[in-house]
């Protein structure tokens, strides 16, 4: 099958190395232009951009695809999509907006050759719609997590399901290791829904179950001990990698990356309750959380007990 993708981070990689490796004919991808990273701010490739380089594809990064913002160059960037004559377009995490006169350029599979741009998005929808699913349901607490492929609207993750599959969460997962498994799953399901596109059933989303995933912002990851302790560590969870979770202790910023739930032990919110070689145990609304993994500034993570031997925690004192 012709395909183009349009993908930027690890997440969307997979799916295309997947799609690679199903014999596809990738004609052209779309990325994010290359970022400034690491210490130098050097000028970076997306995750997608470097496979597709890797694998020899055409690689296109545009800046916009509206015609409003940028004619000269979102014109020519469709009418480079007409010319592929792709059977279908697949979206994962392109960061950008499709504007309706790009989610109609492909020929189209499934019945009626209805189906032109299929994404995948993570989350069971209609349940976290937006930019953030992966944090967010593990923010809340959700019990169960998946992918689901959806047929393209110029709606906010609004159109019809093609395939969902989920699976129970742990209680364990954060957002990086829930990218990553789900990451897999969407390629597999995708390699799995286009192996058989005549079988494609397109189902309509329910609309009273939406919820939305709204960006994650840096300020969000100021631990608030004014939470229960349930609520605080699956703050720290849903915020790793980003924007990492972080309190003030004694003026400097400590970074809490692991940490435990103990519903047994009560004090003020912020208030350090213990501190041992397993863990700093602070106070939360309801019950306490245990640090088990820091990081305070200049230095890297490192479980408690390394962490305590460079920097000093006493009973008594507050995280705020």
């Amino acid at each position: 099958m012709k395909i183009i993708f349009a993908g930027t981070p690890p997440f969307a990689a997979t799916a295309l190395e997947a799609l690679i490796a199903a014999g596809h004919d990738v004609c052209l991808v779309l990325s994010q232009p290359d970022r400034p990273s690491g210490r130098g701010m050097k000028l970076t490739p997306s995750a997608v951009k470097a496979l597709a380089l890797q694998k020899s594809l055409r690689v296109e990064t545009p800046r916009t695809l509206s015609v409003k913002k940028n004619p000269q160059e979102a014109l020519a960037t469709i009418e480079l999509l007409k010319s592929m004559n792709a059977d279908i377009m697949v979206v994962a995490a392109y960061g950008m907006l499709l504007p309706e006169s790009v989610l109609s350029i492909p020929l189209g599979i499934g019945p009626d050759n209805s189906v032109k741009c299929i994404n995948i998005h993570a989350s069971l929808l209609p349940r976290w719609r937006g930019a953030a699913p992966i944090t967010r349901a593990i923010e809340a607490g959700d019990s169960h997590f998946g992918v689901t492929l959806m047929k393209m609207d110029a709606g906010l993750d609004t159109g019809p399901m093609l395939l969902q599959e989920s699976f129970p969460l742990t209680g364990e997962e954060t957002t990086t290791s829930l990218t990553e498994r789900v990451a897999e799953l969407g390629a597999q399901m995708l390699v799995k829904l286009l192996a058989e596109p005549e079988k494609i059933t397109i189902t309509p989303q329910p609309e009273d179950a939406v919820t939305y995933a709204h960006k994650v912002t840096k300020e969000e990851g100021h631990l608030n001990f004014c939470l229960s302790c349930s609520e605080v560590e699956r703050k720290i969870r849903a915020f790793v990698p980003f924007p990492s979770s972080f309190a003030e202790h004694n003026g400097t910023i400590i970074k809490i990356w692991q940490a435990q739930v103990c519903s047994e032990r009560h004090g003020k919110p912020g208030e350090v309750l213990s501190v041992d070689k397993n863990g700093i145990v602070i106070a939360c609304n309801q019950g306490a959380i245990r640090a088990t993994v820091l990081q305070r500034p200049g230095k890297p993570k490192m479980p408690a007990q390394s962490f305590l031997q460079g920097y000093n925690v006493t009973a008594g004192e507050f995280f705020k």
